[in-house]
């Protein structure tokens, strides 16, 4: 059996790093999104690296990346700390990311394979279950999980790299404002934006998306108006 080469090992191992790194951005997501991790705490990496069962430099690089995207925040003298959730700059936040859904859901229907396809609506199908039983951090991971197929299928970076940090604080919004919801609503919306992404048909995925954007501005409306 031939011996791998120095530039294939080190391949390697640059690929188990980014995957460590990959799962310790979506642990510490997970621990921000359902405000384990409340709102404007100070973020110690020592600690979240006990939290979620890595080491210290793939929680540093999931950090680094989150400050990239403005869900933890650099304070001078005082460190790292969460951002906060701001309720009226959170419509925009729909606005824009209403844009970007409907182009990455038009893509993904263009683009995906049948696997991807099938994920999809595997995973839309695992919300409408988590919502009936009202569990809401089920229907939280399978969100996750269908976001993650999505982004793939669509195989469009740039839309992707921007989408993502308004999801995480749509995650977030919906944890703290949870009462105001509906999740066998928004379940049925995911799962009509995967059956129509599903088919292939592009200008259905878009409206797909729209519908799927509709509720969560609804939703945000009413925590607005409370």
């Amino acid at each position: 059996m031939p011996t791998p080469s120095r530039n294939q090992s080190a391949e390697t191992d640059n690929r188990e790093k980014r995957r460590a790194a990959d799962v310790a951005y979506d642990r510490i997501e997970t621990l921000i999104s359902k405000l384990e991790i409340a709102p404007g705490s100070p973020v110690v990496e020592a600690e979240l690296a006990e939290l979620t069962g890595l080491g210290r430099t793939p929680v540093r690089e999931a950090l680094v990346r989150m400050v990239s995207m403005g869900l933890v925040l650099q304070q001078p003298r005082r460190g790292l700390i969460v951002s906060t959730i701001d309720v009226m700059d959170h419509l925009d936040v729909l606005a824009t990311r209403r844009v970007l859904e409907r182009l990455i859901a038009a893509n993904a229907a263009r683009r995906a394979t049948d696997a991807q396809r099938k994920a999809l609506i595997a995973c839309a199908q695992k919300m409408v279950k988590a919502a009936q039983r009202g569990n809401l951090d089920e229907y939280m991971a399978a969100d996750q999980a269908l976001d993650h197929v999505n982004h793939a299928a669509c195989r469009n970076r740039s839309a992707v790299k921007a989408v993502i940090p308004l999801i995480v604080q749509c995650r977030r919004f919906w944890y703290a404002y949870q009462h105001e919801g509906e999740i066998a609503e928004g379940a049925q919306a995911h799962l009509v934006m995967a059956q129509a992404i599903a088919s292939g048909n592009e200008a259905e995925a878009a409206d797909g998306a729209e519908r799927l954007m509709d509720y969560l501005e609804r939703f945000a409306r009413r925590v607005v108006n409370a």
